[in-house]
């Protein structure tokens, strides 16, 4: 395969191994921050390649020293930003994670860099993870006034428990790879020269075991994971709703000022 560029050039495709497609969020820009774009070339490539078959592993990483900083909301202008920033998040970036759920093979996420927000989400809809040690890894919605989605935070407490989830989301601050292992949230870590070696060596290996397998083996885990149930409709459209509001509320705009200006919030309470 020779290597696609997607998205404008912010998302790169390319085969380093046999059965093994990368893709690589490349938004130096704005530290490889998610916009619709990028989102949206990531849906479209997992389906083609799960319609496809040939790619028995995805790996998932970014360029420029980082994996990525999250949804690229930083400048909408605030009379568009409740309408905009929701409809970033709740429809191209769920299809993202979706698509990367779905996919039928293995998926591999390499963190070469920080990995924060809504980039950490979408590392942990993988199916591995493999972080330079060093790194940084944090949600800072209690930093920013957000609300996180619920369906986000299920998928924290499946993969870290619901003490570590608190911690996480509560305190907003980061952590470094050496605690994201001892948490689960990171699967392996790697020294600088040994990263790229070690996610390839896994790629190659998860996309050489038996076809039937890994695909059984992965339905198998979502199901169980899935089967404590649905939430009632009423308390899931609670939760949309806190969300939603979080949007619209004056503490998230002061939130996203005060990050920008890297300075404490003012929060008000509404």
């Amino acid at each position: 395969m020779t290597e696609e560029q997607l998205a404008d050039g912010k998302l790169l495709i390319d085969e380093p191994a046999a059965g093994v497609v990368r893709m690589t969020i490349s938004n130096a820009a704005k530290r490889n921050a998610l916009d619709h774009p990028i989102l949206d070339a990531i849906s479209a490539t997992l389906t083609r390649l799960a319609s496809a078959g040939g790619a028995r592993c995805v790996i998932v990483t970014g360029a420029h020293g980082m994996f990525s900083a999250g949804y690229d909301i930083g400048e909408i202008p605030d009379e568009e930003f409740e309408e905009r920033a929701e409809q970033l998040v709740a429809h191209p970036f769920t299809e993202a994670i979706d698509a990367l759920e779905a996919f039928p093979y293995p998926t591999l996420a390499m963190l070469p860099g920080h990995t924060i927000g809504g980039g950490l989400e979408l590392a942990l809809a993988c199916d591995l993870r493999v972080a330079l040690d060093g790194i940084k890894l944090g949600m800072p919605p209690a930093k920013l006034g957000l609300v996180y989605s619920h369906t986000g935070l299920r998928r924290f407490i499946d993969a870290i428990g619901a003490a570590r989830t608190r911690e996480l989301f509560l305190l907003g601050r980061y952590i470094d790879a050496a605690t994201a292992l001892q948490w689960g949230l990171v699967t392996r870590v790697a020294a600088a020269d040994a990263l790229e070696q070690l996610t390839l060596e896994l790629a190659s290996e998860l996309a050489g075991n038996a076809p039937l397998s890994q695909t059984g083996n992965k339905r198998v885990i979502a199901a169980l994971l899935s089967a404590e149930g649905e939430l009632a409709e009423q308390v899931e459209q609670e939760l949309i709703e806190l969300r939603r509001a979080s949007f619209a509320s004056e503490d998230m705009r002061e939130g996203m000022r005060a990050f920008a200006e890297r300075r404490a919030a003012r929060w008000q309470g509404r």
